[in-house]
């Protein structure tokens, strides 16, 4: 492509590692320039990417009209590939740029670290070679990270300044400052809507509370009225919308497959956070207090399992869902990689719940199959891999053929 964007979570790293590729650099939040480039970019915008290519435009959804002058200026340039790096740490309306940028500028995607990155995760599993390798030999693979390990490795979470500080209290800060940040500043610059920093917490912290269920709007609203007494529907649906395009939630969707009718799927969105040590933060958690109460943190646990998923399967743009009925047949989630292939997983914290784990993913593969018996039915694809992603020292295969793989063996 002409143009990369690379969007996500602000303190992710989007453009130090997005410098490291770029011959020339505009910042657009430059305190001393900020004002001269963005009356530049309402007058004549294509001033601005003059220079050695690749070209990091830097969060430039300050000016939208940016998006457009690459746009044009790409194809200007005959589409050669490798022209600009766009970075940002919100998404932007659609309603204020001109053209979706299809064929010129590619979208990315950016996570905090998973434990691999972090270099806690040993990587002796890939998860892309299992997709390739269903049969893979991984039967006495290690983790080098207990529970108390992942409990701090998720209070501390995916921020890369906070391995600078890393097994120090402050470590634990980075994630404090970041929710911080967002509700006394982002959640209002986002869209130049002044909002309440205290509303703003009480829905994160809502969010942390139901982190990795299935808990209705509803829920969620009266759980923030508990506090504010003062959040309609309205006003809770315009500041979830903020801190999605800020990328500090992100809900998974439920799989709605054929194999049953959609009156008995759960549609509601399970909740999720970008990183699990938002959670942590916002409830003014610690790992002490977690070793003390592990059935939260095996929800937190889900919340850091899905992360490191994500930035796995980055490169294959995989997505993930869940799937759960009225009948509490489920998976956790449903990894669905971009040429069809799928896996459902549980999550599972301890060793004595992998049981009730595998159950769930083998009914689910059952209830495929017993699909595709049927006579007139587009047949669906079986999963690829049954796998239960615990908090556990060692990798087996299970007779029944679901993996059991600790989430720090994991790798891309």
């Amino acid at each position: 492509m002409g143009a990369v964007l690379i969007e996500g979570p602000k303190w992710c790293g989007k453009t130090t590692t997005a410098a490291q590729q770029a011959k020339s650099i505009l910042r657009l939040q430059d305190p001393d320039m900020r004002e001269a480039y963005l009356v530049t970019a309402q007058t004549r915008p294509s001033n601005l990417l003059q220079g050695a290519t690749p070209r990091l435009i830097d969060e430039w959804q300050d000016a939208p009209m940016i998006w457009d002058a690459v746009r044009t200026v790409v194809d200007e340039r005959g589409g050669e590939p490798g022209q600009f790096i766009l970075t940002g740490s919100n998404s932007v309306d659609d309603s204020l740029i001109m053209h979706s940028g299809t064929g010129r500028i590619s979208r990315m995607k950016m996570y905090p670290m998973s434990l691999y990155e972090s270099g806690e995760s040993t990587g002796a599993i890939s998860l892309l070679k299992l997709f390739d390798n269903p049969l893979m030999d991984i039967d006495g693979i290690t983790s080098e990270m207990g529970v108390n390990d992942l409990i701090r490795a998720a209070c501390r979470g995916g921020w890369p300044a906070s391995l600078r500080v890393a097994n120090t209290p402050e470590a634990y800060r980075i994630a404090r400052d970041y929710v911080e940040g967002v509700v006394r500043a982002d959640v209002s610059n986002i869209d130049g809507v002044q909002r309440d920093p205290a509303l703003a917490l009480a829905i994160i912290r809502s969010y942390a509370r139901n982190l990795s269920t299935l808990v209705k709007k509803s829920n969620l609203l009266k759980d923030v009225n508990a506090i504010t007494e003062s959040c309609s529907e309205r006003t809770f649906d315009s500041y979830v919308k903020a801190l999605t395009q800020l990328f500090v939630i992100q809900d998974i969707s439920a799989w709605s497959p054929a194999v049953r009718s959609s009156t008995v799927i759960r549609r509601t969105p399970k909740r999720g956070l970008v990183d699990p040590s938002i959670a942590v933060a916002a409830l003014g958690l610690s790992p002490q207090m977690l070793e003390m109460d592990l059935k939260t943190f095996g929800f937190i646990f889900e919340c850091m399992a899905i992360r490191d998923l994500r930035a796995y399967t980055q490169g294959v743009y995989g997505e993930i869902s869940y799937y759960h009925d009225r009948y509490d047949l489920e998976a956790d989630a449903v990894l669905h990689l971009d040429d069809g292939r799928y896996a459902l997983i549980e999550f599972k914290l301890g060793s004595a719940e992998i049981e009730l784990g595998a159950k769930h993913l083998l009914e689910v593969k059952e209830l495929v199959k017993k699909y595709n018996e049927k006579e007139g039915q587009i047949k669906l694809r079986e999963p690829d891999l049954l796998m239960v992603i615990t908090g556990g020292k060692m990798a087996y295969r299970r007779p029944d053929g679901v993996l059991i793989v600790p989430l720090a063996c994991l790798k891309d």
